[in-house]
């Protein structure tokens, strides 16, 4: 969810507006429908335009599925990989990513809350190109929580002995967890614990030389 090819700014055209516009829509949509329960006609309904202006932006629901994941990663992108990529390499970019995630969940940047967490909850036991998409970018977040932790490790802010991979996987599952909670449970205070328990889980780990946190 975090790499992104580099792109030449161009303006944009009225069509490339108007297609951001749709997907922004249908992103909002899905974070409370799912995926699957995103339509075309409630799309078109929602949006008041004609089915046949849609079709001319998405030609089948797998096509608009596709589109609407990857406007979710861009969207992602800005509220949280791109924010925690300006802090200093180490610990305080492994903090950022954490914090940045759970904020943007815990502020509803979707409506439904994390769009990622819940169409890899809806689409885990599927098949498909929708499925194989989500899983390679929820893949690529555990491999940026990971490559956070290398890079911590190697300015001297966390111990060279522990598994990076294996914290990055912890830190991916506590922030599951508190979206579950807060989701499902309605756990108000379920971003507030998961916090505290990765702080102290980061200063098990640390090393002399580690900022506060």
């Amino acid at each position: 969810m975090l790499t992104a090819t580099p792109k030449t700014v161009q303006r944009p055209t009225k069509s490339e507006r108007t297609r951001e516009a749709i997907l922004r829509t249908a992103v909002a949509m899905a974070s409370v429908r799912g995926l699957e329960g995103l339509s075309i006609g409630d799309l078109a309904d929602e949006l008041e335009m004609s089915k046949s202006g849609l079709f001319a932006h998405f030609g089948s629901k797998e096509e608009l599925q596709l589109a609407v994941i990857e406007m979710a990663r861009q969207i992602f992108i800005d509220e949280v990989a791109a924010p925690a990529l300006k802090a200093a390499k180490g610990l305080p970019r492994l903090w950022g990513l954490y914090a940045g995630w759970l904020s943007y969940a815990e502020r509803k940047v979707f409506p439904g809350g994390c769009f990622f967490t819940g169409v890899a909850f809806e689409f885990d036991g599927r098949t498909g190109p929708v499925r194989d998409r989500i899983a390679a970018l929820m893949q690529e977040w555990l491999d940026a929580l990971t490559r956070a932790v290398h890079e911590a490790q190697k300015v001297g802010h966390l111990q060279t002995s522990i598994d990076a991979k294996q914290l990055g996987f912890e830190i991916h599952a506590l922030g599951m967890g508190a979206i579950w909670a807060s989701q499902l449970l309605d756990d108000k205070k379920a971003f507030a614990k998961v916090r505290t328990i990765l702080c102290e889980r980061l200063q098990q780990v640390q090393t002399k030389n580690a900022p506060r946190l």
